[in-house]
Parts: C-alpha cells; structure tokens; sequence
C-alpha cells in the first residue's frame, strides 16, 4: 500500500493536522481559564462582602495575596494556551492542583472545616473527573481529600460572635468527612462511568457515519456498474455474431490455428456476457426471477470448480467439512466475494498453491476460509483491512475488491477477517449465519432449532 504524495500546492497550514486529542486538551485548558476567573472574582466578592458588610474579622490582606497568586497562574495559563505544543493530562492535573492549594489557603485562613464553602472541593473532584484519565483524576481526589482532613486540624478558626464558640463538634466532623469522602467517590466513579459511555457512543456514531458512508459510495459504484452492464450488453453481443459469422467463413474454417483463436475469443466473450449477467443481477436488474436454490455442499463445490475453470494455472485445495444437508439460495454477491478472495490470494504468491476451506463451527454459522502461502498482510494492512483503495498492489483505483465484499458480508450480518497464518502466508475468513442464506421457511426452522 503506497501513500499518495502531497501535491505541492498544499500550504503549510492544510499539512498541519491537530489530533483530536490536542485539541481537546487545549480547549479543556482553556475552559479551566475561564472558570479560574470566575473563582477568582467569586472569592474576591466574598472576601469584600464577609469582610466590610458583614462585619466579620478576615486576614483580607492575606486572602487578598492568594487570589492574586491565583490571577498570575491564571495568566500564566493564558500565555500557555497560544503555545504550539499540545496540553498534556499532567499539565491539567497540575493546574487543578493549584487551585486545589489556593482553596486550601483560603479556607486555612477562614476557618478551615468550619467554612461552609468547604465543599468546593467537590467542584475541583467533579471538574476533574470529567476531564483527566483516573490515574490523574485520584491524584486530585487525594490532595482534596488531604486537604479537607489537614484544614479539621490546623486552620485559622473564624469568629462570627465572640460570645458564641464556632468549634464543631468531633462527631459532627466525622460526620462531615465521611460524606465528603461518599460525594468525591461517587462524583469520581459515575463521572467516569458516565464519560465512558458517551465515548462509546461517540464511537459508534462515528462507526455508523462510516457505514452510512460506505453505503452511499457502494450504490454509486452499483449505478455505475449497472450502466457500464447496460452498455457492454449491445457490443458484446454484436461481437459474438460476427465470430460466429468468421468461423463459418471457408478461409477461416481450413486454418486450424485461426479456428482455434476464434473459438477462444468466442469462449471469452461468453465469459465476459456472464459477467455482465452477474453485475446486472448483483446491481437488482433481474430480481423478478424466482431465486435459485442449491444444496450447501454444491454450492461450495461449484465455487470452487468455477474459479478453477477461469484459473486453469492455480492450484486449488478444497476442504469440504461435513457441511449440513440444507438448501440456500444461490447468492451471486456472495460467490464475488469469495472469487475475489481467492483472487487476491492467487496475486499474493502466484505460482502457489491455495486452500479453500468450508465448514460449520456450529448449526447456526457458516464459515469459509481462503489460505495462502505468500507474504502474509503487514501491519498496516491489518490495521486498514477492508478500507477502500487500500492496496498493496501500488496501483491506483485498486482495493475495492475487499471493500465490497467486507460490505457484503455485513448485509448479510457476518464479518470478513484477517490474520496471519504460524506456518507462513494469510488467511482471510468470511463468517455468516447461516440463517441469512436459506429461504425464509427454512431460516425460521434453523432460528427454531
């Protein structure tokens, strides 16, 4: 599989491609940004009203000092943000960890565990779960949780009435730890849980988009391939008579070399006629003709026999497992896509011999498998199995043939997979239900069963 080169034209700026993952780190920054500046002003109108209105006694100056190291951060953060280089988890983790000590430093100065803004923590636990990875995330769920246990020992007690003491009780900070530690952990775990899912389905949206895609592209190229039927039907046709006229002909008729290259090019048009016949029957044209049915064991025997017949240079090594005594309907898509397997395997090492392999793991599946003695698929072409225009055959327009039939096999509810055989060479298997190749009546018997 050969990359297409970058045309020249392209500016610098279309060859710069930003991960998903870059981009949400940055735009997570700066989200933290905005909502740092939301605290900052929130603490400073606090600390102003609790101060001056309210009449309450404050280290103001010292609380004052904290919020301005917290607008430097904030602003170191701003210059961060325009850098080139991607935000990486730890540099969120670190940020949150900052305002994690600058809540501390406010709360150590005004009352410690006796401040009801206490449980801002959970905001620094709940922000976190939604934007680090879990082994980021506990980091921040530990430092709330030790401040939260340090700030009921050493903190600055806050004087609301000088005739009334403000100390809790011990119990009352048991109580109020433990549910500190039940709100972060279930912030922490269902937070999680809950990303999780909408990742996943993120992700398969995205797969049903691929597919949507995918089946957009196949009915074009069925249209296409419909017309282009449509349209070879008349010259081939028109070729077929004028070589039965030559082969009457007495100067072609007493040349036994030209009779036998006319009856050749006769044969390959009757070839060519046929496939014609299976796209317009592939694309729908001839859908009105009642379906043909066939035993399973014929049906594999004949794909085999068939390739054979137009690939007289290729040994093929059919294994037949006991195959179950059930009639299906002839499927000409389904006969594609396996003479397109044994296609590409044929190209893979030609010269070799290959193996076709036909069985039931069980009553329900059907599975037929093509061994090769090649190469074997690289990494990449794993990774990309089934992709269109994805080939290793360095030519363009090529690599549709596995396309196609991956789609088909999952019209018809299986999968097309690949590996890498021990002993050397490939091995692509087609897996489907069974079900999905019998006549209703029967397939309702089989589902029964």
């Amino acid at each position: 599989m050969n990359a297409q080169p970058s045309s020249p034209a392209r500016s610098a700026a279309d060859t710069v491609v930003i991960a998903p993952e870059q981009r949400a780190g940055r735009a997570n920054l700066r989200q933290l940004i905005e909502l740092r500046w939301l605290a900052v002003g929130g603490q400073l109108a606090t600390v102003l009203v609790v101060h001056l209105a309210l009449g309450i006694a404050l280290p103001w100056a010292e609380m004052l000092s904290l919020l301005g190291v917290l607008a430097a951060f904030n602003l170191f953060s701003l210059w961060r943000n325009r850098l080139t280089q991607p935000v990486s988890q730890l540099e969120l983790c670190v940020a949150l960890l900052v305002d994690v000590g600058v809540l501390t430093g406010q709360l150590y100065l005004a009352g410690g565990s006796d401040n009801p803004f206490i449980y801002l923590y959970l905001l620094q636990v709940a922000v976190a779960s939604v934007l680090l990875r879990p082994g980021y995330l506990w980091a921040v769920v530990l430092s709330t949780l030790t401040g939260f246990v340090s700030l009921t020992q050493w903190h600055r007690p806050l004087v609301l009435d000088p005739a009334m003491p403000t100390t809790l009780s011990p119990n009352y900070l048991g109580g109020l730890l433990m549910c500190f530690l039940l709100n972060a952990g279930l912030l922490s775990v269902f937070i999680v849980r809950i990303n999780r899912n909408l990742r996943q389905r993120d992700a398969e949206l995205a797969e049903l988009r691929q597919r949507a895609a995918e089946e957009v592209h196949i009915v074009r190229m069925g249209l296409l391939a419909s017309g282009a039927a449509h349209e070879l039907g008349t010259p081939l046709s028109t070729l077929s008579v004028i070589l039965r006229d030559w082969a009457r002909m007495a100067p072609f008729a007493a040349e036994p070399e030209l009779r036998e290259e006319i009856e050749e090019m006769e044969r390959q048009v009757l070839r060519c006629k046929s496939i014609v016949t299976g796209i317009l029957m592939s694309a729908g044209e001839m859908r009105g003709e009642a379906p043909r049915l066939t035993a399973l064991s014929d049906f594999v025997t004949g794909l085999a026999q068939g390739w054979r017949e137009a690939h007289p240079g290729v040994r093929l090594v059919v294994q037949n497992e006991p195959l179950p005594d059930v009639q299906i309907i002839l499927d000409s898509a389904l006969q594609q896509v396996v003479a397109n397997l044994l296609d590409n395997a044929a190209e893979a090492e030609p010269g070799s011999s290959l193996t076709f392999v036909a069985e039931c793991p069980d009553d329900q599946t059907l599975a037929l498998s093509v061994l090769d003695e090649g190469p074997g698929f690289g990494p990449e072409q794993l990774k990309h199995f089934g992709e269109p225009y994805r080939s290793s055959k360095g030519q363009p327009g090529r690599g549709m043939g596995l396309f196609l039939s991956v789609n088909v096999a999952r019209t018809l509810g299986g999968k097309l997979e690949a590996r890498n055989r021990e002993e050397g060479g490939a091995a692509v298997t087609l897996t489907l239900p069974l079900a999905s190749l019998l006549p209703r009546q029967s397939a309702g018997d089989v589902r029964r069963s």
